[in-house]
């Protein structure tokens, strides 16, 4: 069955592309050219995109964990706000909805009001995690995707799929081409965050975890290609 809705969960740390920090401009010129024609397909696009290019937990200190996650928040919101601005010069309409309360710069997320986007044709960057610390943005995105009622998550990561190992360390880690959801749980695999894997296996969202930086690789998964690592 044809995707309608898709969540599009992008990782802090792709944006930025190889230098590792901050925002690369050719990775997000390369993204909103793909959700551009992500749209071209009559497919409705919520995006959640991480903060890590910018602050990632505690990052070595014994910082509180509640403060850390917000400022966590905070770069989410600079990152969908740079990603609103590059759709917005790209003639793409799109709105930032934030989990809190940051009215100056973006709305507020409100279930009906982002339904109201989606049907005028607007790409809806879901900012600010969930709101509360302790839970990550592959979450929020788990938990927007079952709000709104999103046919799938679409997961890019900086690396091209889900691996046995942790490819970065082991050359010899094997990617793997579909799991089950307990699959993810049991082996305690990394691809994201247990609460959300278990609210996307309670609520039937399946979800496509694949590299970012591949050709093409947003509009494939969009279209149901085979890639990265199908997670169902």
């Amino acid at each position: 069955m044809k995707n309608k809705r898709i969540i599009l969960k992008i990782s802090g740390e792709a944006l930025s592309g190889v230098n590792g920090f901050g925002l690369d401009a050719g990775v997000i010129a390369a993204v909103v050219d793909q959700i551009r024609r992500v749209r071209e397909m009559n497919i409705e696009l919520g995006v959640v995109v991480g903060g890590g290019n910018f602050w990632r937990g505690r990052q070595g200190s014994n910082m509180d964990r509640t403060v850390a996650d917000h400022m966590g928040m905070l770069a989410t919101i600079m990152n969908s706000l740079a990603l609103r601005d590059a759709l917005d010069r790209s003639g793409i309409a799109a709105r930032v909805m934030s989990s809190i309360d940051v009215n100056k710069i973006c709305e507020p997320y409100i279930y009906k009001r982002a339904e109201r986007h989606f049907e005028k044709g607007r790409v809806v960057i879901f900012a600010a995690g969930t709101g509360n610390p302790f839970f990550s943005t592959d979450t929020a995105a788990a938990l927007k995707a079952v709000e709104v009622k999103a046919d799938m998550i679409l997961l890019a990561k900086s690396v091209n799929g889900v691996y046995d190992d942790d490819p970065k360390l082991n050359s010899n880690a094997q990617k793997i081409d579909s799991l089950t959801y307990l699959d993810v749980l049991s082996r305690k695999l990394n691809v994201m965050d247990f609460t959300a894997i278990t609210l996307c296996m309670d609520n039937k969202v399946p979800i496509i975890a694949f590299g970012l930086i591949e050709q093409d690789s947003i509009v494939r998964a969009a279209k149901g290609e085979k890639i990265g690592t199908l997670i169902s």
